[in-house]
């Protein structure tokens, strides 16, 4: 069967418009006369143009000669001329294109006092500038704007929003009296024209054209803008050929064969390389042409000559005549003449032809009559005639013709966009402010220069409401319609039926306004045709329309009844008879479409929305048809089917015509070189192009979805006929089954997509995949920008272009910037591309990028239950949006059902790819490793839990997966706090190092929740080593205040009784805290470190009651530190084998007594914590003399088997330091008095200090006996040493124990009176007085045991008293000497006493 040409027929009208709006520029007043003024604004949003300007605004410029327009490079992309606009003595110029955003585009130019003439503004082009030239009434004027390829040094423009060529034109001399010039009043001039051209000469000059009163034509020149020289006038008449130049103005007598019926009404010219041809309309219907450079009238034409010419007609003066030219370099110059009549009108074409003797003619192609629609403007190609009209009920109606090919003269109708409906129909269930808002916002709808109209209005003037953006501009309608609403309201109370009533008439008053402005807005001023790219626009007062070409299934569709009936079916299909089909068959649905009430209608919407089956909807929608058929429409349609030879062939053609679906993405070619691909980066990349193609998208969409709706219900209606003479037989059942099923998508996806191109876009920033996508966002002034127009300019637009531009087999020379044609494939380009049922993902994948959720989630809700194309990717995307919403658990689910369809979906597969460094696994676990990585970059460690879980599943023969994905959930289940949990995946993980790694976390992260016990109690089969390791390392490595890893170890030991290790943990632990923490705090710790590792070794058996000695050294260095040298670099000694040293029970204790006293003395001197910690017994003796805490010093040398030498001698020296001391001293002296336990304490008035002191050191003289007298020498060593004379007690003491040492002591430190009077007295006891003093149990006598005297030291004491020189020595030496003697007698006596006794 047929399908469908690829372009359209020239026969047949394929052109819809798609407006694009434009804010009206800033406005300035100016003086009065020939002064102007001119402003520029940037118009918010307004999408403009670059890179280069063709054509001008009211003539059409020739190709040949220089300052004609320069021809749009290769690079460019379709740009379009200034828009213009007039109103008085005002003209708004808006610069426009399809490739960029321009910035300043929108200029307002007010001449005070100076109306503008019709047509008076012309654009040239040169080859540095673009000159405006400008005619009013009185002025004329002349603008140079810079070249857009001289504003920028770069050719290639690649930034996405650039300066318009009215940027600087505030700085321009527009007053500049070079540049404009003022007509006066004088004979000759045509009152009251209307006729105005203007063009550039070849030299630069600047030419104005104007009608006088005799016929001819009055040229004003003005001088090239860099060249000095003079305004020059110069006046073109029929009576003669002379050429005439005036300098200034100089009156022109009125010739007397003149008359008002040759005055021009409409004036045109076409430059040559140095001429330039003036082509003059007349009132007296005739054409006559000019010869600038021979000043003469070259040819007359009579117009009535060619068209039904009556009485009235001839004599009537043809004021309402107009002509356009229109030129191309194969077939040369066309005239298009309009011939205005009353009630009728005729166009005819002409081409001119030259003669050998330099004489022209006009050859006659084609005269077209025209309906009774009055003429607002037209345009002329080289084939065919635009032309824009108003009917008799006002309504802007554009047809076009090729004048060439259409033998019967049919003009094609140009499906204009429609205003929008004057009523809003809005239920009882509905909020009337929510209806009206989204009617009002609706992409496409209302422009935002009509809302802010009305919106100033409606507020009565008290606010100016400016560029404002679209979603400042909806909270300000609100605003404003709510507090009119409310300052109405006067009760207090009313019903809910009155509240909404009266929000209806407010919101319905306020509706009403903005439709009357848009009405205003929307009104059709003039056409403009590009000539090099056949692009078509309407130019309106607030905005432009680009006619769009549209497919032959659409134009069908729309076209009205008589001229569907007229339709030529050889220029639809080859087939004549299936032609005649397709046309029965459109006809058919037309008649259900007009029939369809807004209910029935709305059926069908809301089954599309609530994903309910349309087949259904339209089966409800036949069945109300049906009920409801009281013009008969049943029936007429019955009888066209019978007319239809096959119908479901005829049914089956629009159903593929319409089908956008392909088998595989679009192909996409080489990449091509960077020039090429540089100057196409812009083409069609300007908000304008994307609001054109995307309108064009959602128009088709629009009229496609009600085709497919009816075509629908016309199924259906067969089902129900089931005729076999219209079904063809047993065809029956494949309607049924094929076509019905295929109808039903069909319209599924033209609804998914007319959805799409009316949901504007909201900024929801989330942290979610940063990198993926960024998007620039426009201020939206203009109107709010749809996701299909994002998709378009972000991503579509790239993959078109390269389509249509950059593959390898093509060129640009093959590659047409025509603009039916262009616009044609990119809309068509477009539409798979956003084809649900297509491969391709890039959709739903752009509104992931530019964070568009909402859109997202509704655009998948409204397409899962019936396309089954990339239902995995679709619920990959949801589950997406489901975690910006919050909704984990239903993002987790579709996370789940996308994985089935991993390795078959080309999103899918682009997702899993591998990074750089990943190892690669099967393609699902990929998938669920990125999806965890997602869930983890969000935080969601529950379903990060339930996922990894569910992948486990999936990788039971892949150990390292299932390593990543236990320690995953380990993780995640740490970080929750489930600990058993987290040590079940810890134990099930088969990777040794993973789960070494992940027990070293679980120590470290429970000990820092002070999460002990539950440490402490897991089993850790197969792990108790490794866990023992883990603590004993961080125990080492971390300080021994903040963190209790030894403690931890010891619970650990403990718990599992072996109470060695934990007694071997704890002893390890104190004498760290001695070495390393030397503080009171540290010191307790140690004590209480010490007191348990003692418990410990209690607990257990005496034999096995040891532990090893920890080693000390290197094992307690800082983490990190290099085993060979030390901490300044040196070099150490190789260690020799440590010797293993055992500590039994009596060791421990004996390091727990000296841990005690090393708290106790820190607790009485906090000074001395800094090296008490670590100090040997010995070195904690000295301290605790230092501190006077002799009891505790005491005990520790008892302890430790050392002498108590330095307690007395400290003691001593302390008594010393009282006794020479002052008040300060005794007053100190009572805390370390206090700290050692006395017998009795003596705190009376006479006792003091000092007292206390001796009397303490007396007691331990007395408790403490020591060999050969040792303490009490070295207390008296001390005290002489320090020339203390010694205490009576200390002498008795001392003389009871060794009393000949004691005299050895004297001499040492040269006391020999006190010498002398311990001999006398020794000698005394000896002899029986006083012996008990001197420790001598029985005095001298025969039968006594033998006695003995230190003579040594007595003969020492008499040699010194001998030779001393002082006189008391001498007596003393007497005494001495007398009295040894006398002992030496009784001694002789006694002794032999004793051998006369003996037996």
């Amino acid at each position: 069967m047929q399908g469908l040409p690829p372009h359209r027929n020239p026969g047949i009208p394929l052109h819809w418009d798609a407006t694009t709006p434009f804010p009206p520029g800033p406005s300035a007043p100016a003086s009065p006369g020939c002064n102007s003024s001119c402003s520029t604004g940037t118009p918010g949003s307004c999408p403009t143009g670059r890179p280069s300007l063709s054509g001008t605004l009211g003539t059409a410029p020739s190709r040949r000669g220089p300052p004609a327009p320069l021809p749009p490079s290769s690079s460019s992309a379709l740009p379009l001329c200034s828009r213009r606009s007039t109103s008085g003595d005002t003209v708004e110029l808006v610069e426009e294109s399809l490739d960029v955003n321009l910035l300043n585009n929108a200029v307002r130019l007010r001449i005070q006092g100076c109306p503008f003439l019709p047509g008076g503004i012309h654009l040239c082009e040169v080859q540095s500038h673009l000159v405006v030239l400008l005619l009013t009434a009185q002025t004329v004027h002349r603008l140079l704007l810079p070249h857009p390829a001289r504003l920028y040094r770069s050719d290639l423009i690649t930034e996405s929003q650039v300066q318009s060529v009215f940027t600087d034109i505030s700085r321009i001399h527009i007053r500049d009296p070079s540049n404009y010039y003022v007509i006066p009043s004088v004979p000759g001039l045509a009152p009251n024209s209307v006729a105005s051209a203007a063009w550039l000469s070849s030299e630069g000059e600047a030419l104005f054209a104007l009608p006088s009163a005799s016929g001819g034509i009055f040229v004003l020149k003005l001088p090239p803008p860099d060249a000095p020289g003079s305004v020059s006038v110069v006046e073109l008449k029929q009576s003669s050929v002379v050429q005439r130049f005036l300098t200034g103005w100089m009156p022109t007598a009125i010739r007397g064969d003149g008359g008002p019926s040759d005055v021009p009404v409409s004036l045109s010219v076409h430059c040559l390389d140095h001429d330039a041809f003036l082509f003059a309309l007349c009132q007296d219907h005739k054409l006559r042409m000019w010869s600038y450079k021979d000043q003469m009238c070259l040819m007359v034409a009579d117009l009535l000559e060619f068209m039904p010419v009556s009485r009235d007609l001839r004599l009537a003066a043809g004021t309402g005549h107009r002509l356009r030219l229109a030129f191309s370099q194969s077939l040369g110059l066309y005239l298009g003449v309009y011939m205005h009549a009353p009630k009728r009108g005729q166009f005819c074409v002409f081409q001119l032809v030259s003669t050998e003797s330099n004489r022209y003619s006009l050859d006659h192609i084609s005269s077209l009559f025209s309906s009774q629609e009055t003429l607002v403007d037209f345009a002329l190609t080289s084939a065919e005639i635009w032309a824009l009209w108003h009917n008799e009920e006002n309504q802007t109606v554009v047809k076009y013709i090729n004048f060439e090919q259409n033998v019967a003269g049919q003009w094609n109708q140009v499906f204009v966009q429609p205003l929008p409906e004057e009523e809003v129909t809005v239920r009882q269930d509905q909020d009337p402010r929510e209806i009206y808002l989204e009617y009002l916002f609706m992409p496409g709808r209302f422009t935002n220069a009509a809302i802010q109209k009305a919106l100033q209005i409606f507020s009565q003037g008290t606010e100016r409401h400016m560029d404002l953006t679209w979603d400042e501009l909806r909270k300000e309608v609100t605003l404003a319609v709510e507090n009119e609403f409310q300052g109405s309201v006067t009760e207090y109370e009313c019903s809910p039926e009155e509240f909404w009533q009266l929000q209806v008439e407010f919101w319905s008053k306020f509706y009403a306004c903005c439709l009357q402005y848009q009405e205003a807005l929307s009104r059709p001023l003039a056409l403009h045709l590009n000539p090099y790219t056949s692009m078509v626009c309407l130019l309106k007062k607030g905005s432009m329309s680009f006619l769009v070409p549209c497919s032959l299934v659409d134009h069908l569709y729309l076209l009205s009844n008589e001229h569907l009936l007229t339709e030529d079916d050889a220029a639809i299909f080859e087939d004549l008879e299936m032609s005649r089909d397709v046309v029965c068959l459109v006809q058919c649905l037309r008649l259900i479409g007009e029939s369809i009430s807004m209910e029935m209608a709305f059926i069908m919407e809301m089954a599309c929305s609530r994903l309910q089956p349309p087949e259904k909807a339209a089966e409800q929608i036949l069945e109300d048809l049906i009920a409801n058929d009281t013009e008969n429409v049943m029936e007429d349609i019955h009888s066209k089917l019978q007319e239809i030879r096959n119908p479901i062939h005829a049914i089956g053609l629009l159903i593929r015509e319409m089908d956008y679906e392909t088998d595989a993405d679009m192909e996409r070619g080489e990449t091509p070189h960077l020039a090429l691909r540089m100057s196409l980066s812009q083409l069609f990349g300007s908000s304008t192009a994307a609001h054109v193609v995307c309108g064009g998208v959602a128009k088709i969409c629009t009229v496609r979805f009600l085709l497919c709706r009816d075509l629908l219900i016309l199924q259906q209606l067969l089902l129900r006929l089931g005729d076999p003479m219209v079904l063809g037989g047993g065809q029956l059942f494949q309607s049924q089954q094929d076509l019905l099923h295929r109808t039903s998508p069909l319209l599924l996806s033209y609804f998914l997509i007319r959805w799409a191109s009316q949901f504007c876009l909201t900024w929801l920033w989330v942290l979610l995949n940063p990198p993926e996508m960024p998007f620039l966002v426009w201020k939206a002034v203009s109107g709010p920008q749809t996701i299909v127009e994002l998709f378009f300019q972000e991503v579509a637009r790239k993959h078109i272009i390269s389509r249509l531009f950059l593959q390898p087999n093509t060129s640009l020379a093959e590659t047409s910037l025509n603009w039916p044609h262009l616009i044609t494939s990119i809309v068509t380009d477009f539409l798979p591309l956003l084809w649900p049922s297509n491969p391709s993902f890039l959709f739903p994948e752009c509104l992931m990028g530019s964070c568009q959720y909402t859109q997202l989630q509704e655009y998948i809700r409204l397409l899962q239950p019936w396309c089954h194309v990339n239902m995995g990717s679709c619920c990959f995307m949801m589950g997406r949006c489901y975690l910006v919403m919050g909704e984990g658990h239903k993002a987790l689910d579709c996370f789940c059902q996308a994985a089935s369809e991993v390795g078959r979906e080309e999103f899918l597969d682009r997702l899993i790819q591998a990074e750089e460094g990943e190892v690669v696994s099967t393609p699902r676990l990929q998938y669920y490793n990125k999806v965890l990585r997602l869930l983890e970059m969000l935080g969601l460690p529950e379903l990060v839990i339930e996922l990894a879980t569910l992948a486990i599943m999936e990788s039971a023969d892949d150990w390292r997966s299932q390593a990543t994905l236990r320690t995953c959930i380990f993780k995640h289940h740490l970080d929750l706090g489930h600990n058993s949990e987290a040590y079940v995946a810890l134990t099930q993980n088969p990777d040794p190092g993973r789960q070494l790694d992940c027990l070293r976390q679980l120590v470290v992260v429970l000990c820092e929740r002070s999460q002990l016990q539950d440490l402490v109690e897991f089993p850790y089969v197969n792990l108790h080593n490794e866990v023992v390791g883990i603590i004993e390392s961080h125990a080492r490595a971390v300080d021994l205040m903040t963190h209790n890893y030894y403690e931890l170890l010891y619970a650990f030991h403990v718990y599992r009784h072996n109470y060695r290790k934990a007694g071997t943990v704890m002893f390890e632990y104190g004498m760290r805290l001695g070495r390393e923490v030397r503080t009171l705090r540290g010191l307790q710790k140690q004590g209480n470190c010490f007191l348990a590792a003692i418990n410990c070794l209690r607990l257990i058996r005496p034999e096995y009651a040891w532990i090893v000695q920890p080693a000390s050294g290197a094992v307690y260095e800082r983490p990190g530190a290099s085993p060979k040298r030390s901490h300044d670099g040196e070099c150490m000694a190789v260690p020799s084998t440590r010797q293993i040293e055992i500590l039994e029970l009596e060791d421990l204790e004996r390091e727990c007594l000296l841990a005690r006293i090393r708290l106790t003395l820190v607790e009485h001197d906090v000074s001395a914590a800094a090296v008490a910690g670590s100090s040997t017994p010995e070195e904690t003796v000295s301290l605790l003399v230092r501190a006077g805490l002799f009891d505790s010093a005491i005990t520790l040398c008892q302890t430790f088997k050392l002498p108590l030498t330095p307690i007395f001698e400290g003691l001593t020296f302390k008594c010393i330091k009282l006794q020479m001391g002052g008040e300060v001293a005794q007053a100190k002296a009572w805390d370390w008095l206090a700290a050692n336990q006395l017998s009795a304490l003596v705190t009376t008035k006479e006792s003091s200090a000092t007292d206390e002191a001796w009397r303490l050191l007396s007691s331990y003289l007395e408790r403490y006996p020591s060999q050969n007298s040792l303490y009490h020498r070295c207390v008296i060593n001390k005290l002489l040493a320090h020339g203390i004379p010694l205490p009576n007690w200390l002498i008795n003491s001392y003389k009871e124990v060794d009393a000949a040492e004691l005299l050895r002591l004297y001499l040492n430190y040269d006391l020999l009176e006190e010498a002398v009077d311990l001999v006398l007295e020794y000698v005394d006891a000896v002899l029986g007085k006083g012996h008990q003093y001197f420790g001598i149990e029985v005095p001298l006598s025969p039968a006594s045991p033998t006695m003995w005297l230190p003579y040594t030291a007595i003969d020492q004491l008499l040699q010194a008293l001998r030779e001393s020189s002082a006189s008391e020595n001498s007596v003393l030496y007497e005494k001495l000497n007398d009295r040894m003697e006398d002992y030496q007698q009784k001694v002789s006596v006694a002794t032999m006493e004793r051998l006369y006794c003996r037996p």
